[in-house]
């Protein structure tokens, strides 16, 4: 009888380990993009505001350039398609898109906000 106490705890042991691998392996896959905005001349571009629009579902996350024009998002799903752009004062950034046949795991995209807005 104690022998089969022992089996049991060993058993939950082994299915408790495996469950919190597989959740690691989980989170290893998810992607991270992050970059700089910059002007025409390549400049950083402090508090530009950086767009990542989720194609599947068309939530939007907005993150604000840091004091070297930097930003990130992470957690990002690498089965979906993303599209991210910058904007500051009345200049944006071309479209660029995250694919999910892009395997990599970091992603840095360069932003050149360097067009006029266009009113839609």
């Amino acid at each position: 009888m104690k022998t089969l106490k022992w089996v049991a705890v060993l058993l939950v042991v082994v299915l408790l380990s495996a469950g919190a691998v597989s959740a690691q392996k989980g989170e290893s896959k998810l992607r991270t993009v992050h970059g700089t905005v910059v002007n025409k001349d390549e400049n950083p571009i402090v508090s530009a505001l950086v767009f990542l629009k989720n194609t599947r579902t068309q939530a939007v996350q907005t993150r604000i350039a840091d004091d070297a024009g930097r930003y990130r998002f992470s957690g990002l799903d690498p089965n979906v398609d993303y599209q991210i752009h910058a904007e500051h004062e009345d200049l944006t950034s071309s479209k660029r898109t995250l694919s999910s046949f892009d395997t990599r795991k970091e992603i840095d995209i360069t932003l050149k906000v360097d067009k006029k807005k266009t009113d839609k």
